[in-house]
């Protein structure tokens, strides 16, 4: 991908940079490591009749040791080389956007308040809930603020955990305790072994057992070992950092348990967790190059490539933005399609619609399977639904 070309360009100029810095602050310190013991030797000296004549010795000695350095020799290769990294970068700038990218767009007709739901909804998800009020009161639309109140939740309680402050999670976790079963999540234990951790950690043995019979106790017959694991803690009170069971300790768990929060705190509130403007955006920057490469190729041959269905070429924008199965039929090696879905043959192998009547002549004979001996009408085969 030309991203993953821009990238490997940029670090090229960021280690050419260190490197210039580097040795312009190396050939700096030797300059004045031989100012310094100039100075040195001067203010050694007598001041008699012969000091002037001295000096004169000696600021000779230090230009013809600078001369000798040849600080500008030094840093003439190290600039050059960052000047070509540099070079070569904006180069490769100019050739991967275009300053017109209005080309590539589809002519969509957006709805002015779904998109400004979807601007303030990005805002209060980020935490940005005063930039959020701005836009909803500037744009007169008042819909992406009931989302405001929740996200404040949210972030309420990552800020207390920050400070090593669980119980907003907690009480937010015990209320949702049936939906985060639901889920899947654990993440109320998870809180929980945290908490008893860290009360252990400030050397009160007694409160951590405390609270371990209250809070730990309900979540023991399904999570036998996990609750051993922090009753053995109990051991090593005050040497937690020193035990087997250090890793306890570990800021990770809180980083890792933020993040299950977060998760878990939108999954309630039907939303993803992340930004879908975020993704949105991150997702047409990686497929913008290719885009604009296909309406330059489709105006070279005179013909409109916003009136297809389908693109001719693959979108290759990473994984991270695949949300959803793709079929692409072994026997025609095309993209499946409301108009030509996948369809399972008797035998469990799959093709395309296309494929079948093209395979079965678009008539009720039976067709050998092209991947096995197995024979099948149409009327046999079932479209799938990913």
């Amino acid at each position: 991908m030309e991203l993953d070309s821009l990238r490997e360009a940029f670090d090229r100029v960021i280690e050419k940079r260190a490197s210039s810095s580097a040795k312009a602050q190396e050939v700096i310190d030797q300059i004045v490591s031989e100012v310094e013991q100039a100075i040195t030797k001067m203010q050694m000296m007598n001041t008699d009749s012969m000091g002037s004549a001295d000096h004169s010795s000696i600021l000779a000695e230090l230009k013809a040791k600078l001369n000798e350095l040849a600080p500008l020799n030094q840093l003439e290769g190290c600039q050059k080389e960052l000047n070509v990294a540099l070079s070569k970068y904006l180069k490769l700038l100019e050739k991967s956007f275009s300053p017109d990218i209005s080309k590539a767009y589809r002519n969509v007709d957006f709805e002015a308040s779904t998109i400004n739901s979807i601007i303030a909804n990005h805002f209060y998800r980020q935490g940005l809930f005063d930039l959020g009020d701005s836009f909803v009161h500037e744009c007169g639309e008042s819909d992406g603020a009931h989302l405001k109140l929740q996200f404040q939740e949210m972030y309420s309680i990552l800020e207390a955990m920050q400070v090593r402050n669980l119980q907003p999670a907690l009480s937010w976790a015990a209320k949702n305790h049936d939906q985060l079963l639901q889920n899947g999540s654990m993440l109320e234990l998870k809180l929980h072994q945290l908490q008893f951790v860290e009360i252990l950690t400030k050397g009160s043995r007694d409160e951590a057992l405390k609270y371990a019979r209250t809070h730990l106790v309900p979540f023991a017959s399904l999570h036998k070992a996990e609750i051993q694991k922090l009753m053995a803690c109990l051991l090593w009170a005050d040497r937690l950092d020193q035990s087997p069971y250090a890793e306890f300790m570990s800021s990770t768990h809180w980083e890792k348990l933020a993040e299950e929060l977060t998760h878990q705190f939108c999954s309630l509130l039907g939303q993803s967790s992340e930004s879908p403007l975020g993704v949105a955006v991150s997702a047409g920057f990686q497929g913008l190059p290719t885009l604009l490469k296909l309406t330059t190729v489709m105006a070279a041959k005179k013909q409109e490539w916003q009136a297809m269905k389908q693109l001719p070429v693959p979108i290759d924008i990473g994984p991270e933005f695949q949300y959803h199965s793709v079929f692409v039929c072994p026997v025609l090696r095309e993209q499946s399609s409301d108009e030509n879905p996948p369809m399972l043959m008797p035998c469990g192998h799959v093709v395309s619609k296309q494929s079948i009547m093209k395979l079965s002549k678009s008539s009720s004979r039976p067709f050998k399977c092209p991947y096995c001996p197995s024979e099948a009408v149409a009327s046999q085969c079932k479209q799938l639904h990913f």
